[in-house]
């Protein structure tokens, strides 16, 4: 389905659809998400991706001043461990009261790949290991523009490989937001593309899966995104792409193979700047006989499944019962 016949079927959708074996119909926006929605606007997120100029003065501010990516926020029982693989930290939490016999998720946090992990992705983490009773893998990637695509992909794939081969048995899910469910995907189409196996499920939370930002129809739906905006969004995809194009396949894994690929859940909404590219991963993913469902939620912003609205909920509750 073209983006621009799906757009028509949403007017027909006022909540959303979702697209899979289990489709059904969405109940119409909370009064909680387009409170949200109009909470965001005044926020200054956006304005910090109003332009290329703004990005580079917030990435100078970080390097001068480096974000913690200490964990906060992970909530009673859950136990957290800090190692070291490939020179990167690597977080491991786990259940309280013991981890014999959970699965596994890695986790790869959003950003733009300029931003550090922040408190509310600890958070979810902390969900994750205590109600889904699971160890969550939290590699603590480099940043752009100190380091680049060229570099993060295989080292978060050879990270992935090697959980892989440890949780035996065991189900390894990997879950991404954003930049992270962008080097997600990328991660696994390298793995695919030299002989090893893929995790469980790709779970992919409003994900980052081409740079370009270039779809005619993103400048419309810029306007109406609370959060993000076209230039800065571009500048942020320079950065990492480095000396490669940006529309390399690590960059834009939408521009990467889909065959033989691990099945996706995917979540986006509307009101996001990148759902365009969630649309067309679907498709393309389903072309090639990779199971996916897609939840897309009519007026949600990017990351609506980390929101604190009942459709976050909602997401977050299929997401447990995916990874448990």
């Amino acid at each position: 389905m073209s983006v621009a016949r799906l757009v028509s079927a949403l007017q027909f959708c006022p909540g959303g659809c979702v697209f899979g074996a289990s489709a059904r119909r969405d109940p119409a926006p909370s009064l909680q998400s387009r409170a949200l929605n109009l909470l965001l606007g005044q926020l200054p997120y956006k304005q910090q991706l109003a332009s290329a100029e703004a990005v580079q003065a917030h990435v100078q501010k970080l390097a001068l001043e480096p974000a913690s990516f200490e964990p906060t926020g992970l909530g009673r029982g859950v136990e957290a461990v800090l190692t070291k693989m490939g020179g990167w930290p690597v977080y491991y939490t786990a259940p309280s009261s013991g981890h014999e016999g959970c699965n596994y998720v890695m986790f790869l946090h959003g950003g733009g790949f300029i931003n550090e992990i922040v408190p509310a992705h600890w958070r979810f983490v902390g969900q994750m290991t205590r109600k889904a009773r699971v160890c969550c893998v939290v590699p603590i990637y480099p940043l752009a523009p100190r380091t680049t695509a060229r570099d993060v992909v295989p080292a978060t794939a050879e990270l992935l490989r090697m959980l892989l081969e440890d949780a035996g048995s065991a189900k390894v899910t990997v879950v991404g937001n954003s930049a992270g469910a962008g080097l997600a995907l990328a991660a696994c189409q390298w793995l695919r593309d030299r002989g090893h196996r893929q995790p469980h499920r790709l779970m992919l939370i409003s994900p980052a899966a081409d740079a370009s930002v270039s779809r005619p129809e993103q400048v419309a739906i810029a306007a109406r995104d609370p959060i993000q905006d076209i230039p800065g969004i571009a500048e942020a995809g320079r950065l990492y792409a480095g000396a490669l194009d940006v529309g390399h396949p690590f960059v834009s894994p939408l521009n990467g193979a889909f065959r033989a690929l691990a099945p996706m859940t995917i979540f986006s909404g509307t009101r996001d700047l990148l759902y365009p590219d969630s649309v067309d991963l679907a498709e393309r993913a389903r072309a090639v006989g990779v199971p996916v469902e897609l939840h897309l939620l009519r007026d949600q912003p990017h990351n609506y499944a980390l929101m604190p609205t009942p459709e976050g909920r909602r997401a977050r509750a299929l997401i447990m019962q995916a990874i448990a």
